[in-house]
């Protein structure tokens, strides 16, 4: 059963400004990855649902973030049906994110009240996210659909709409600034945060500095 309720993690999302989009098949590293983003500041993050047994490793990096990291909000992403959907949320997950649009998905996680959001990439699809009960809507791929100026767009007929977009955002200042002043609620994460010389020295307190200097240029973005 999920920890948080779907208002939590959305305020969590909006106040951080980020979710890191991971996934390692070695636990330990998980787990590394996980203290080093909450060290630094982020409180929302999203497990990659990639390969077979993906779903037993969030399950332990579940426990661990409830035993270890307190206020830690962990979901699972890459979602795109209902049957591991339901996986997921019988494992601790506190919010399913999907690339794609699945209404069967959306009923899953309303009826366990469950924060759900699905990829979209059209105006449509925005809206028939929201009607299906989704908060944030993941605008994905980001720099594929049109960057920030389709967040813009968007957002001039429906100012109400909460976007994260993910796919070509990056850790940089400019980058960012543009994302928000476009009216982003938060962006997710992924390579660009985790870059391969501090992932293969397993150089955790880099990885923990990054993120707080993200955090840190977010917040002022923002502002």
């Amino acid at each position: 059963m999920a920890k948080y309720s779907r208002t939590e993690v959305f305020m969590a999302m909006k106040e951080t400004g980020v979710v890191p989009v991971f996934f390692h098949a070695d636990l330990d590293v998980c787990k590394n990855v996980v203290k080093a983003c909450y060290d630094g500041g982020i409180r929302v993050f999203e497990f990659v649902n990639r390969g077979d047994f993906a779903h037993e490793l969030f399950s332990e990096l579940n426990k661990y973030a409830l035993k270890e990291l307190p206020g830690m909000i962990l979901g699972a992403g890459s979602i795109v049906e209902e049957a591991t959907t339901a996986l997921y949320i019988q494992s601790g997950a506190n919010f399913i994110v999907s690339p794609l649009l699945n209404e069967n998905m959306a009923r899953i996680c309303n009826r366990r009240k469950i924060m759900w959001s699905p990829g979209c990439g059209t105006i449509s699809e925005i809206n028939k996210a929201q009607e299906l009960g989704a908060e944030v809507v993941k605008v994905f791929p980001a720099s594929e659909v049109g960057g920030p100026s389709f967040v813009k767009a968007v957002k001039a007929p429906m100012p109400w709409t909460d976007i994260m977009p993910t796919g070509g955002v990056t850790t940089e200042k400019d980058n960012l600034k543009k994302w928000f002043d476009a009216g982003v609620t938060c962006v997710g994460m992924g390579s660009n945060l985790f870059p391969k010389d501090i992932m293969d020295a397993k150089n955790y307190s880099a990885l923990a500095d990054k993120v707080k200097e993200l955090i840190a240029n977010i917040q002022e973005v923002k502002n």
